[in-house]
């Protein structure tokens, strides 16, 4: 027998990636299932944005190897993007690296910057694949809090007290990812004096700024903050691309250029057409964010009437593509999720699997179509 690696001892397989295949067999034993669970988006992108993927096609170059750091014309297009949208000014050049999807953003900046035993910290509840990451390098996951007591942002007051001397990253993640808060920039310039005083370096995972949220944020919109932070972004959630794998990382040329020593080890490049329409989804107007948060908001006025049937409390406030809910009851996260799955042939994210401070609490996903919606809140009725 071939012994695995011992990184795996201390992985799992991804929550979804195994809970998908229960529904699937699920679905294939007949069971209507509705799944609420995932943040995939189901509207489809704006018709232009394929069109120019598939113009691309026919330029003589589209099927080859392309740049490691990308197009021009797609860096221009995030640095036009980052100053329209951020007021963050970036040279194309030193500033930005696309990815293929922000998810492998977070491996290479890990690879990039942690030795085995470096320390990190992750937020609880926070994206499961924060604490994978650091385990699969060796590094080791500390965690800190956030509660609803404290509106689900870092306490700084407590961070500062606790022992830094191997911390060498930090993730953040606003808006956030499940609980549906948002920071203002005296939370971002708080963090970034946090990060300069213990010289850690801070990622803020940012794929969420315009789902049902009026004013986006960079952590890179404050001054001198460039040093210190890198921020991860992604056209999957605010453009319908999750498929295509379009990510971006932004930050100084020093720290874009120790992440590119390990992504232009690991791929080849982002496929031509793929960065051609991408670049034309950078430049969508308001009218296009106006058009899906409209939607969104319609499904979240259900979810919110789907909460109130199953006696779970909500920040009708919340920004992002997920409701986060808590059970006003005896059941687990994962007894009410199960009851859903089984008894009401309705999958939703249990709060268990994004951390300890998830327990007692529930996620639904937006990324329903409305009508399923309404067929959900039924079948609790």
């Amino acid at each position: 027998m071939i012994r695995v690696a011992d990184r795996l001892n201390h992985i799992e397989e991804y929550y979804f990636s195994k809970k998908l295949r229960e529904v699937k067999k699920l679905e294939l034993d007949g069971r209507p299932i509705i799944n609420m669970g995932i943040g995939s988006p189901d509207i489809s992108p704006p018709k232009k944005i394929i069109k120019s993927l598939e113009k691309s096609l026919y330029q003589k170059n589209a099927h080859r190897y392309q740049s490691y750091k990308g197009t021009d014309l797609l860096r221009n297009s995030i640095k036009s993007f980052y100053k329209k949208k951020y007021n963050v000014k970036l040279n194309s050049e030193k500033n930005i690296l696309p990815l293929l999807g922000s998810k492998e953003g977070i491996m290479h900046i890990s690879l990039a910057f942690l030795n085995p035993g470096d320390e990190v910290l992750i937020p609880d509840p926070g994206y499961p694949t924060y604490t994978s990451v650091t385990n699969i390098v060796g590094a080791k996951p500390v965690y800190y809090d956030l509660i609803q007591e404290n509106s689900w942002l870092p306490d700084i007051n407590k961070l500062n007290q606790m022992d830094l001397t191997k911390v060498k990253l930090m993730w953040i993640n606003y808006p956030n990812m499940p609980t549906g808060a948002d920071l203002d920039s005296n939370n971002f310039n708080e963090l970034v004096l946090f990060a300069k005083k213990n010289k850690i370096l801070i990622i803020n995972d940012n794929p969420y700024s315009f789902i049902l949220n009026d004013n986006p944020k960079s952590i890179l919109s404050l001054k001198n903050s460039i040093d210190y932070c890198l921020e991860l972004n992604s056209l999957s959630k605010s453009f319908n691309l999750s498929g295509w794998r379009v990510g971006m990382l932004i930050g100084s040329k020093k720290n874009i250029n120790s992440v590119l020593k390990i992504k232009s080890n690991m791929d080849s490049g982002m496929f031509f057409g793929i960065q051609m329409g991408a670049a034309d989804a950078l430049q969508l107007g308001e009218k296009w964010f106006k058009k899906i948060n409209n939607i969104y908001y319609k499904r979240k006025k259900l979810v919110h009437q789907i909460c109130d049937i199953l006696n779970i409390s909500y920040n009708p406030n919340s920004v992002g593509m997920f409701v986060w809910g808590k059970i006003n009851s005896n059941k687990s996260s994962k007894e009410m999720t199960d009851y859903l799955l089984y008894e009401k042939n309705i999958f939703i994210a249990p709060g268990f699997i994004f951390g300890k401070n998830g327990e007692g609490y529930i996620r639904f996903s937006l990324c329903v179509d409305e009508e399923l919606i309404i067929e959900a809140k039924k079948r609790l009725i």
